[in-house]
């Protein structure tokens, strides 16, 4: 007698373990995220990729995409003050700007200079002519010694077109206005060698046509003892013979500039003048060369200019970092707009203050 088998009932889920399944799902524990379960061994099962045969895979590039699918370049990387090519920009910056300043000091500005100051002593000298109160000695009226940048006599000089106004003293502060009389020597026109000196090429270079001149070429000057007249014989420097001893009751006059390129002389170039008008009274010296300091000789240099110098150094190049940082963080327009103006400013009233530390006759 045949038995049947009672089949179990199919399920949805096929049982691939060959055990019966059971009717309803077991319970599962609470506090267990079934997805999280599931998400950690998918990760653990999943077969890992094998690398490309070219090395590791490149991040993905930076930047804001484009229309068209492709990314820009990332923003070059801003440079720190401890970067050396920043420092390495700022000083190039400084400098280059230091250069424009000192040129166009010397070139320009000083020149303006020169022309205002020489206008004020121009209406000055014509005043105390008229009034027969220009100095004629070393002392004034009131018997002290004449103030340094008093205008004192007008030299004029047909072969280089000159027409110059020149102040009592020879300073650095008073060839600014124009050419400057040695205070030991007597005034032009009188008994003994009257000394002018000139700047070669700042506030002007009155004097830079001097190694023009030749022998023969006449030089008039006017003092308030009248117009005397001079004639060139000789042009000499460094290692040249010096003329012949003056004679007694005779007058000479001597003009001395810078030699050699401008801003770097190579020594004095001297004008060597004879006195062709009859001679004038010459008052009493009271002022001897030994005594004459010596930031009026020859290439004399104001040492005390020096602390201001270097004062006014370092705020250039203070104001130089500056600009440098702003270019690097507002932009090259921006600083360009509002640094350079200031930066030339200060340049030129730096490389003012260092030509007053500088050589007398440049």
């Amino acid at each position: 007698m045949a038995t049947s088998t009672a089949l179990p009932a199919p399920s949805s889920t096929p049982n691939t373990m060959g055990v019966a399944a059971p009717s309803r799902p077991p319970s599962r524990p609470t506090g267990i995220n079934r997805f999280a379960v599931t998400e950690k061994f998918s990760r653990v099962l999943a077969p890992r990729r094998a690398a490309p045969s070219g090395g590791p895979r490149k991040p993905p590039p930076r930047g804001p995409a484009r229309a068209g699918g492709s990314r820009l370049p990332p923003p070059p990387r801003q440079l720190a003050p401890k970067d050396t090519r920043w420092w390495a920009g700022a000083a190039i910056l400084t400098v280059s700007l230091l250069l424009l300043g000192f040129v166009s000091h010397v070139a320009l500005f000083s020149v303006f200079q020169h022309h205002r100051a020489q206008d004020l002593s121009y209406q000055q000298l014509r005043t105390t002519l008229a009034k027969a109160e220009t100095p004629v000695g070393q002392l004034d009226l009131d018997a002290e010694l004449v103030t340094i940048g008093t205008p004192v006599a007008l030299i004029q000089i047909g072969a280089t077109k000159l027409t110059e106004v020149v102040v009592e003293g020879s300073t650095g502060e008073a060839l600014r206005a124009g050419a400057g009389h040695r205070r030991d020597s007597v005034m032009p026109g009188q008994a003994g060698t009257s000394v002018i000196l000139g700047r070669q090429t700042a506030y002007g270079g009155p004097f830079g046509s001097l190694n023009e001149l030749k022998p023969g070429d006449e030089i008039a000057v006017t003092t308030g003892q009248g117009v005397h007249s001079y004639t060139v014989f000789a042009l000499r420097r460094a290692g040249d013979p010096m003329p012949a001893p003056l004679a007694q009751g005779k007058g000479r006059l001597e003009l001395m500039t810078a030699d050699g390129l401008a801003l770097f002389p190579s020594g004095v170039l001297h004008i060597d003048a004879e006195l062709t008008s009859p001679v004038q009274t010459t008052p009493t010296k009271v002022l001897a060369y030994p005594a004459l300091p010596p930031i009026e000789r020859a290439m004399g240099q104001d040492q005390s200019r020096l602390f201001s110098s270097f004062f006014m150094l370092v705020i250039f190049a203070a104001a130089g970092i500056t600009l440098w940082w702003l270019w690097t963080r507002w932009g090259k327009w921006q600083a360009w707009l509002i640094g350079v103006p200031i930066m030339l400013a200060l340049g030129v009233t730096t490389a003012d203050t260092i030509m007053n530390a500088l050589p007398n006759l440049l």
